[in-house]
């Protein structure tokens, strides 16, 4: 909006002709270029300032309205230049309105005193009667909030934590609602103390109360039919349709909320899709799907994830045909730190009587299945390695990363196998190994705690985690001769221990302890600050690998350094390991061909693929 000056006397006629009215004519300031004729059957109440009116707003596919103001209500708003503001039931009271917005049929927008526009609030999460331990704020990620949850205990760094987050909601809080540019909001019921940024879409929506949208040019928000919003932020890309109800939510980049879904106290980012079920009290990491009517996620931490019906627990059964979904890659936590179904990362799950259960036992088994018959457990360690259902998901999430560049808050590290899942392998590996020799190779079973595990199920088991070790290695290697021209030693011992996965973020445990020391310590003053910690363990992420990893190929390979004739070895090692493994997926695939649950070309072009993976071997 260009420099405001008062109306004219002239001006003033014009208006008051066209059924316009003022509480306080002189409390009304318009752009240079605003032209009176464009205003029809408006109530002007408080300070009002008015853009002008020289372009047409498209308010449907093909038709052409000119900007104006007609059948509204205002008091205390400012106006951006070239806005349709039409047909406000009530009234639209202390807001300021961005340029190139069209509102039409809204009863009530309104600032009330008190608003926090969804900021500050703070939510339990994973136990929905506890103290709460996330705050919401618009510049949460994933690895913010997950920061929060697991280090609630630590009085000292929650303090500290808080204060940060705080100081930044004051700095940067308006002290009235906002509309950005280019934003459109029609068939509207209610707009109270929100905050909603450039090219956002509101359409027919019930009530947003206390929220802010974080919409922007290249990652918009849309908001549909009958959703009712309360105290929450809705990042970029994300869209919201069809009678949704949240209260207390962080809704993060490019996720879907839609068809009746509810939830409270609960948090979702990077790509999660929610449909038809409820969440409380829930953390959903990135990549965290629910699409069925009877499905409740309560006190879990969740990541990489599609979560079943009580009755129909999705799973890997579907792998070759295109309704395939990967109940869980990274992890599913209960508010009691159990590990749940986690095919592809760490832990094991089982469905039993269409009832799914946990077994926080098997998180040092990684990539295992439990099956049940009658009262006895049997546990295959390390299976999902050679799935066809894990293959298809290492490829297919990054490709399902629907964020733009520059909204991307949440960090998402890909690696299926990383310092933090091989450490897990290799304490699998090692566990399989004990009873094996304490038990002897004549027996037919052995006995995990109430686990039983088939003789041939432990073998294979071994067999399994030792390709992927090499597989493993070899990868790592490969990637810094590439990068290095060598194999050089690790500049620094940063990596070497054990690693976290923090919602995405994979780091060695001992720089999550440097974060949490240094924003205990005030070395890091800012929600900025931490938030480009995580950045930049992230970019570090590959030196912090080699660390680990270097000390695995010496442990492994009983080596004092790496030689040239070791790098032959290790990649020869990789190359049989990488075959073997296509080798078992193969194997998989046409078991499930053979089961007649797929058809004879999409085993063929699947088989195809895995034919291709050799012109990855160097």
């Amino acid at each position: 909006m260009n420099e405001l000056r008062p109306l004219t006397e002239q001006e003033i006629s014009i208006l008051e002709d066209n059924n316009c009215w003022a509480e306080d004519w002189t409390a009304i300031s318009v752009s240079e270029d605003f032209k009176p004729n464009y205003m029809h059957r408006v109530m002007l109440y408080g300070e009002v300032r008015i853009g002008a009116f020289e372009k047409n707003v498209e308010v449907s596919q093909g038709f052409l309205k000119h900007a104006g103001i007609n059948n509204a209500t205002l008091r205390n708003v400012s106006v951006g230049d070239n806005c349709l503001i039409e047909n406000i039931g009530n009234f639209i009271n202390n807001y300021t309105i961005g340029d190139d917005c069209y509102i039409s049929n809204v009863c009530t927008m309104e600032t009330t005193e008190g608003a926090t526009f969804g900021e500050g609030n703070m939510i339990s999460v994973l136990n929905e009667i506890g103290d709460g331990n996330v705050i919401l704020f618009k510049n949460l990620n994933s690895q913010f909030a997950a920061f929060m949850v697991k280090h609630v205990e630590d009085s000292a760094f929650k303090e500290a934590i808080r204060r940060l987050i705080n100081e930044d909601v004051k700095r940067v809080s308006p002290d009235r609602g906002t509309i950005g540019s280019n934003v459109k909001i029609v068939n509207t019921k209610e707009i109270t103390n929100t905050v909603i940024n450039d090219d956002c879409e509101i359409s027919g929506v019930s009530r947003l109360s206390d929220c802010t949208i974080l919409s922007s040019p290249n990652a918009s928000v849309y908001i549909g039919t009958g959703v009712i919003c309360e105290n929450s932020i809705i990042s970029d890309g994300s869209s919201i349709i069809n009678s949704v109800k949240i209260q207390d939510c962080f809704v993060g980049e490019a996720c879907q909320l839609s068809n009746g879904f509810t939830a409270s106290q609960s948090v979702f980012f990077a790509n999660s899709y929610m449909s038809n079920g409820e969440a409380c009290a829930a953390f959903c990491g990135p990549f965290t799907a629910s699409h069925h009517k009877s499905s409740l996620l309560i006190g879990g931490e969740f990541s990489f994830y599609n979560a079943g019906s009580a009755t129909n627990f999705s799973n890997h059964a579907y792998k070759m045909g295109p309704m395939h979904y990967g109940i869980l890659e990274r992890g599913t936590k209960t508010a009691s730190g159990a590990y749940v179904l986690m095919p592809a990362h760490i832990g094991t799950f089982s469905v039993c009587f269409g009832k799914l259960m946990y077994h926080p036992d098997t998180r040092c088994l990684p990539f295992s299945y439990l099956i049940a018959y009658g009262d006895t457990m049997y546990l295959s360690p390390g299976r999902n390695i050679t799935t066809v259902g894990l293959y298809r998901d290492i490829r297919k999430w990054p490709k399902r990363d629907m964020r733009p560049q520059g909204a991307q808050k949440s960090i998402v590290n890909f690696d299926w196998l990383s310092p933090f899942s091989v450490g897990e392998i290799i304490q699998g590996k090692k566990i399989l190994e004990k009873l094996r020799d304490a038990s002897g190779d004549d027996v037919s079973t052995y006995n995990y705690h109430e686990y039983v595990i088939n003789a041939s199920s432990l073998r294979k088991g071994i067999k399994y985690y030792d390709i992927a070790l090499r597989i493993y290695m070899g990868a790592v290697l490969k990637r810094v001769l590439k990068r290095l021209g060598a194999i050089e030693p690790p500049a620094n011992t940063v990596g070497q221990g054990e690693w976290n996965d923090l919602s995405g973020l994979l780091l060695p445990v001992s720089e999550e302890q440097r974060l949490i020391d240094e924003i205990k310590d005030g070395t890091l003053e800012s929600v900025e600050e931490v938030n480009q910690r995580f950045e930049e363990i992230n970019n570090n992420y590959r030196e912090y690998q080699w660390a680990w990893t270097y000390q695995l190929i010496l442990d492994y390979y009983g080596l004092e350094e790496i030689t040239e004739q070791d790098i032959e070895k290790i990649r020869q090692d990789y190359i049989k390991a990488r075959r073997a493994w296509i080798a078992e997926i193969k194997k998989d695939a046409e078991k499930e061909f053979h089961m007649g649950d797929v058809e004879k070309e999409v085993l063929d072009n699947f088989i195809n693929q895995l034919d291709h993976e050799v012109d990855f071997e160097n």
